[in-house]
């Protein structure tokens, strides 16, 4: 080889070297800085109420539950034109739902969007949502369940969200939720926010500070492989599910690991695993043990009992918020930081 040619050689390998750097650095789901904080809500701001997933047929009442819940607070309300459209298993189509979510992104007089509903269909929609008006002016996405799937996309632009009670969770009565809508105030008007978990002998125990991420775990299992999967590495994890077998948990938890979910990872939280469904091959272990088995290999802190989820108990947490984390035998503690 001549001169020249080795000069060329080595010049076009530091060219490359040089580059790959640019792309991890470039990738959108390597969040590692600090997310940004929508302005917390007041009295005479006005909320947003939507329905990005399923139909609410027959749920009038709960909607006109929650503008009345949200009147109490001093807060205005304002219904997409679309919530009570039905299309088949969704609150309208694809596009009407969109449209609904969109305008809520837009509207610079509405500080907060209230999902109605989980169900299924908010993925469909991720990919027609322009959130530039939201990046200028962001505000707070609040839901949980399908909605995990929206808290991925806000926290891969790098804000915060509110992982809380959606309208029809008033069906159950306001006197019989009263921590679920206390909490969800809490968090929206900006007090601070702390929780103390009962405490369980499947708990890991350990003391961390991380931004706290997540949500219901068959939307996360969902995600990977999208531009919606989000990145764990140092943050906490929280999940939560309902109606899966158990076989199917451990399915997840095992796809998320090998997805290297929590190779980095700086703790699991631990929701309601609601109404798992019978096998007629039993699992053979409770559903904590399930969990501690599949992420056995770590040595993170693990918080089960955490009251958030498909429960009647369903306390708000703020997504992509950095917490303190103290678990212990008898009892885990959750500090949200302001």
């Amino acid at each position: 080889m001549s001169k020249n040619l080795l000069i060329i050689a080595l010049c076009s390998v530091a060219f490359f070297l040089g580059k790959a750097p640019m792309q991890a650095q470039d990738n959108p789901l390597k969040q590692t800085k600090t997310l940004k904080k929508p302005p917390y809500l007041k009295v005479g701001d006005t909320v947003a109420i939507v329905a990005p997933s399923g139909i609410l047929k027959n749920r009038t009442a709960e909607i006109e539950q929650a503008k009345a819940l949200l009147k109490s607070w001093g807060l205005h309300t304002v219904v997409g034109k679309h919530v009570f459209k039905q299309n088949n298993h969704f609150a309208g189509t694809d596009t009407e739902r969109a449209e609904d979510f969109q305008m809520a992104l837009d509207d610079p007089k509405i500080k907060a969007i209230w999902c109605a509903r989980g169900g299924y269909g908010a993925v469909r929609i991720l990919d027609k949502l322009n959130y530039t008006k939201f990046n200028s002016k962001p505000k707070w996405i609040i839901g949980y369940s399908d909605i995990t799937a929206l808290h991925n996309q806000i926290h891969n632009l790098g804000f915060e969200s509110l992982h809380a009670m959606m309208c029809t969770s008033l069906q159950d009565g306001a006197e019989n939720i009263k921590e679920t809508i206390s909490t969800f105030k809490t968090a929206l008007f900006g007090s601070p926010l702390s929780y103390t978990l009962q405490g369980s002998k499947y708990n890991k125990i350990g003391n961390v500070s991380a931004p706290i991420v997540g949500g219901n775990l068959s939307i996360l299992y969902s995600m990977l492989g999208s531009n919606t999967s989000i990145d764990t590495s140092g943050k906490i994890l929280f999940i939560e599910e309902i109606g899966e077998y158990e076989y199917s948990i451990d399915r997840m938890l095992q796809s998320l690991k090998r997805a290297g979910y929590f190779t980095n990872c700086k703790g699991v939280i631990v929701g309601d695993i609601s109404k798992i469904r019978k096998n007629t091959t039993l699992w053979g272990s409770p559903i904590q043990q399930l969990i501690l088995d599949a992420l056995a290999e770590y040595n993170f802190p693990i918080a089960f009992n955490m009251p958030a989820g498909h429960e009647k108990d369903n306390r708000a947490l703020i997504l992509g918020r950095t917490v303190e984390m103290s678990v212990d035998k008898n009892q885990s503690s959750i500090v949200f930081k302001n």
